[in-house]
């Protein structure tokens, strides 16, 4: 798959994601790691995404997570960044800063190329969604290709994990 098709992808899932959300009236806050800012900024190259999106935070280090999202220390030692475990405390973390948001994401993971490990492999990506007032929900994919192809493929899972949640 090309950057341009996947590009593409994101394009018509962040249209569908604004159109459902300003149709149901609901907003979406995020948590992002390894894209940085990069589902936050598909969402809004959408017109009219100021009505969906209420707030995404980039939490990149794990001081930011602590601070920002009230992961613990503990789950960081235990688990690491990038771990399911920490995937769903940002999660909360996201709901918790942001009162007025019905569905959030979070994404940590290792997009390359260096970082990766035996148990952790570079392109390891966990995603945790969840629609206020129902089970979280947990994605884990290991991603082929560089950097980019990593990053730009865990974008599309995040905003179909969305989309899903909105349904």
């Amino acid at each position: 798959m090309t950057h341009e098709i996947i590009q593409q992808d994101i394009r018509l899932l962040a249209q569908n994601i604004v159109d459902k959300a300003r149709h149901k009236t609901m907003m979406v806050a995020l948590a992002e790691s390894c894209t940085g800012g990069m589902i936050a900024a598909a969402l809004t190259d959408i017109s009219g995404s100021s009505a969906v999106l209420d707030r995404g935070f980039v939490t990149y280090s794990n001081h930011a997570k602590i601070d920002i999202l009230g992961v613990k220390n503990t789950t960081l030692d235990h688990h690491g960044a990038v771990s399911e475990k920490t995937a769903r405390a940002m999660v909360d973390g996201t709901l918790n800063a942001a009162p007025l948001a019905d569905v959030a994401l979070s994404v940590t993971g290792i997009a390359g190329p260096a970082g990766g490990g035996p148990d952790k492999p570079v392109g390891l990506v966990h995603f945790s969604c969840q629609r206020r007032g129902m089970p979280q929900i947990h994605a884990r994919h290991i991603f082929s290709g560089d950097r980019h192809m990593v990053r730009y493929q865990a974008v599309k899972t995040a905003l179909l994990m969305i989309d899903r949640a909105l349904a």
